[in-house]
C-alpha cells in the first residue's frame, strides 16, 4: 500500500502488518517520533545527520538506506528507510519507509513514484479539468462527471505519450482546446433551427404547423438581438 506523509506513522505501518499487508510511504521529519538504529533512538533528522557523519557514501539513485526498529506501544517491528535527494531543493531530502525489508532501495523509490503519478493526476484534474467544480447533487451525475474528467485525462496522457511531447498535460489541454474552439450559442441555435426546418420539410403539414408554432413561442423568450441574428440566418 502506498501513502504519503499525511498517513505515514509507525502505527500505520504496524496496523498494515497486522492485516498481512506491506506499506511504502514517505516519513514525516518529526522530532517527536523516534526510530531505533544500532541501539540508539533517533528522530528522522538526527538519523540523517548520523548517516552523513558515517563512512557511507551517497549512491547515485539515493543517498542512504538503513534498517531501523519502530515502536508502537510494547510492540516492535522493523522498517527499511531510504533517504532520497529532493530534486526541487538540493539541500533537502525525502525519506521513504517500508515494512517489506527485502525490497531494494531502487525498487522502493520506483514504487513510490507510482503514487506520485496519482498526485499529478489530481493536480491536472483540479487545475484544468474542473474535477472539484461540479455542482451536481445526485450520485449518478457525480459519477458521470468523474468519468468524463478521467476519460479526458486519459486522452491527454495518451496524446503526451504518443507524441513524446515535452509539454505538460496542462499545456496540451489548452492547445487542444484552441484547436477545437467552442461553438457560439448563436451558431448552435442556428444549426438547431435549420435542422428543425429540414425535419419540417419531411413531415406532414399538420405536424409542420405545430412545429412552426413551437418555434414562434420559442422566439418570444429570446432577447431581440438574438432573434434578429437567428432570423437573418
Amino acid at each position: 500500500m502506498l501513502f504519503d506523509s499525511w498517513y505515514s506513522s509507525p502505527k500505520m505501518f504496524y496496523e498494515l502488518t497486522k492485516l498481512g499487508l506491506n506499506g511504502v510511504g514517505m516519513l514525516k521529519r518529526s522530532s517527536k517520533i523516534y526510530y531505533q538504529y544500532r541501539g540508539r533512538q533517533y528522530s528522522v533528522k538526527a538519523l540523517y545527520k548520523r548517516l552523513q557523519a558515517s563512512k557511507y557514501q551517497p549512491k547515485q539513485a539515493y543517498q542512504y538506506s538503513c534498517f531501523v526498529e519502530a515502536h508502537v506501544g510494547n510492540q516492535k517491528f522493523k522498517l527499511r528507510l531510504v533517504f532520497v535527494a529532493n530534486r526541487a531543493r538540493q539541500d533537502d531530502y525525502l525519506v521513504l519507509a517500508t515494512t517489506q525489508l527485502g525490497l531494494q532501495p531502487q525498487a522502493i523509490i520506483q514504487l513510490y513514484a507510482r503514487r506520485w503519478q496519482i498526485e499529478n493526476y489530481f493536480k491536472v484534474a483540479k487545475q484544468y479539468l474542473r474535477l472539484d467544480k461540479s455542482q451536481v447533487q445526485n450520485y449518478d451525475g457525480l459519477c458521470g462527471h468523474l468519468a468524463i474528467v478521467m476519460m479526458t485525462y486519459d486522452l491527454l496522457a495518451w496524446q503526451e505519450r504518443q507524441n513524446q511531447d515535452d509539454r505538460t498535460i496542462g499545456d496540451l489541454f489548452f492547445i487542444m482546446n484552441e484547436a477545437m474552439p467552442d461553438i457560439e450559442l448563436s451558431q448552435a441555435l442556428v444549426w438547431l433551427l435549420n435542422s428543425l426546418k429540414t425535419i419540417i420539410n419531411h413531415e406532414v403539414y399538420a405536424r409542420r404547423a405545430q412545429i412552426i408554432q413551437m418555434m414562434n413561442q420559442f422566439f418570444t423568450f429570446l432577447p431581440k438581438r438574438l432573434v434578429s441574428l437567428l432570423t437573418a440566418s
